[in-house]
């Protein structure tokens, strides 16, 4: 019997995570329930177990009265007569612990006491289930999708199914059940029913964890993403910095002949991933931000975190891009709000003069400019 209940236990803390300290005070509230039931009271009941051997003792702490017309709680005392037989050194007055033999209760005690176990096994492989995804909060898991609730998808995550909402999930993709995808755990909730898992499929930490999954150089901290500015299904741009002059940042993060960032635009089911360099200089981030469109000059003010662009009018449109998504990421990107202007328009607007992208009065930093391109009033 005690050698079935520790393989059992065995069984347990290996297969579920659920410690055998645990297991054993489960037992013990078990049994200290099952006399409760079948003595009505269990104040004075102690429950002990060898952890080494899983023997267990059950016996209520009895004082022991003269004779049996002095008992008054069967529960709470014993006679001296009856302690006799117990031990022979028992005197009135004395605390006697008296085993309870667990055989004797009755089957209601019994399945309450299987209930309290089978309840605590429970709570604990829920609390199990939450800390380990708790701690991969804010990270990329792989899960294999089960099945489509309404609009939503349940995604299989090993242990736990997390939900992957309508609003989480990009505009044209499907997927098949038994499907393996990569999602971002955005929130881990603890509830009566077990941890609640929302996952995302547009955050832009997914591309962010994609890369650093992928790129060594990320991973080591010699290269560094930062900032990221995504529209999910669409295009992503991130920009990167190096720590190390020997190494670039962009060639690290796309790899040989692409392979890096290849794989995890096949991950991102076909979603275009500009990958700049990042500066210091906001004229110049900005010039990075929006490529692939050439940029003649810019004028950035860093109070008002605004930007004037200029750009060759051939590229106005790639500059801009389709209903103006390369200037909205680049926008998201820098955190500047930029004003693109052709250099037709620029010459049209009023009070515009080429001399004030080139005045040497202005801070370093506040401007780039395109000395490949000459300035005519």
């Amino acid at each position: 019997m005690n050698k079935e209940l520790m393989e059992a236990l065995d069984i347990l803390e290996r297969e579920k995570e659920i410690s055998k300290e645990t297991l054993f005070e489960a037992i013990e509230n078990s049994l200290l329930t099952a006399c409760k039931n079948h003595f009505g009271k269990a104040d004075n009941v102690k429950v002990e177990i060898k952890r080494d051997t899983c023997d267990f003792l059950v016996y209520a702490e009895k004082e022991v009265v003269p004779t049996k017309d002095d008992v008054e709680d069967d529960c709470l005392q014993i006679a001296l007569e009856d302690a006799k037989a117990l031990s022979k050194k028992a005197q009135v007055g004395d605390i006697l612990n008296v085993e309870i033999k667990s055989k004797e209760f009755g089957r209601i005690a019994t399945q309450n006491a299987k209930n309290v176990i089978l309840q605590k096994i429970r709570e604990e492989e829920r609390s199990v289930i939450y800390n380990q995804y708790y701690e991969k909060e804010k990270d990329v898991v792989t899960g294999v999708v089960q099945r489509y609730v309404g609009r939503n998808i349940s995604v299989n995550l090993g242990k736990a199914d997390a939900m992957l909402s309508e609003n989480e999930q990009v505009k044209g993709e499907a997927f098949k059940p038994t499907e393996r995808i990569k999602v971002y755990i955005l929130e881990v909730k603890n509830t009566p029913k077990g941890p609640r898992i929302n996952v995302s499929r547009t955050h832009p930490e997914l591309v962010k964890r994609l890369f650093e999954a992928e790129v060594t150089e990320i991973k080591d901290g010699t290269v560094e993403i930062k900032s990221i500015a995504r529209e999910a299904g669409s295009r992503t741009k991130i920009a990167v910095w190096s720590n190390n002059p020997n190494v670039d940042a962009v060639g690290a993060c796309v790899g040989m002949n692409g392979a890096r960032v290849n794989a995890i635009v096949e991950e991102l089911r076909g979603e275009k991933i500009d990958i700049v360099p990042w500066d210091e200089n906001p004229g110049n981030l900005i010039q990075n931000s929006l490529s692939p469109a050439k940029v003649v000059a810019v004028f950035a003010d860093p109070d008002e975190k605004t930007a004037k662009v200029v750009v060759p009018d051939y590229q106005l449109s790639l500059a801009i891009g389709k209903e103006g998504q390369n200037a909205r990421l680049a926008a998201r990107l820098t955190g500047y709000k930029i004003d693109i202007k052709s250099e037709t328009q620029a010459k049209d607007a009023p009070g515009f003069r080429y001399e004030d992208y080139m005045d040497d009065d202005y801070e370093d930093g506040e401007y780039y400019e395109d000395s490949d391109t000459e300035y005519e009033e």
